[in-house]
């Protein structure tokens, strides 16, 4: 089943959440989110959401979202089990000593890496509040700024490596489709917003699959560093970006995993000169 064109996604079960730790210690708990789940808590109970399932993993009554991603984006989310961890790992976020990098498969063939450097604000002119835009500089507007390097193109579609050098709402998937790359299964951020409003009321559409290319948007958080003592978590590639890029692109195997390799090599670089 899969599972990310359900609005309400079932239940999480513990043994399959376990499946999902990177790393563990004292202080932290990695994991490996998955495209079809929320991190805060939600109204549907513990094992509804990323933070829910945690707590009652490790017993805890209280957990500290240290980083997050967005519902649709899988890859790697930093739980800290006390507050002095969380405030180290956040406040590293927010000084950029702690960076992530992305992977994202885009529509189009992007031929060389581009630096997109814009101001982000609330779109007034549409129908969803959260949405964001390219904006010009003001007081509520908030300055972002991105890497994509592509890694592999192939039949109007390139995988990519993206680097985020700001921390601001939807970022990535804003640049993308400002720049004419919009990522693949994008329903906010792609072609027609409406097929996001029409979601949220009446759930997924399998006619949608031919128009979007998957049922969530194209987007992985990869790894998360901390610069100063140069601790790393990295997440795997999930299966359904894994079989959209065997599947429309012919990537697969080594290739697949060389390009993997120079993702995180262009990762390093742009902390190196970031």
């Amino acid at each position: 089943m899969d599972l990310s064109i359900a609005t309400d996604p079932p239940l999480v079960e513990l043994e399959e959440f376990k499946k999902w730790i990177l790393f563990e210690d004292n202080d932290l708990l990695v994991l490996n989110k998955p495209g079809w789940l929320v991190c805060h808590p939600s109204k549907n109970g513990p094992f509804s959401s990323l933070v829910g399932v945690a707590k009652e993993y490790l017993a805890m009554d209280t957990i500290h979202l240290a980083s997050r991603l967005d519902r649709e984006t899988s890859g790697v989310v930093l739980l800290a089990k006390h507050r002095k961890a969380a405030s180290y790992w956040q406040k590293g976020i927010e000084c950029k000593s702690v960076r992530r990098c992305y992977l994202s498969i885009v529509e189009g063939e992007l031929t060389e890496s581009k630096k997109v450097s814009t101001y982000l604000g609330n779109d007034p002119f549409s129908e969803v509040y959260v949405k964001q835009m390219v904006t010009e500089n003001s007081r509520k507007a908030k300055f972002a700024e991105t890497i994509f390097t592509p890694l592999f193109s192939s039949n109007q579609y390139t995988l990519c490596s993206v680097s985020t050098l700001t921390g601001r709402k939807h970022q990535i998937r804003v640049h993308a489709q400002w720049m004419g790359y919009p990522l693949v299964g994008e329903k906010l951020y792609g072609r027609n917003e409406k097929i996001y409003l029409d979601f949220c009321t009446i759930g997924w559409r399998e006619e949608w699959r031919d128009i979007l290319g998957m049922t969530r948007q194209a987007l992985h958080g990869r790894a998360l560093v901390d610069s100063t003592s140069l601790q790393s978590f990295i997440a795997p590639l999930p299966d359904d970006m894994t079989c959209f890029l065997e599947l429309k692109l012919g990537l697969k195997g080594d290739l697949l995993q060389d390009c993997i390799g120079k993702s995180d090599e262009s990762f390093l670089s742009t902390l190196a000169e970031n």
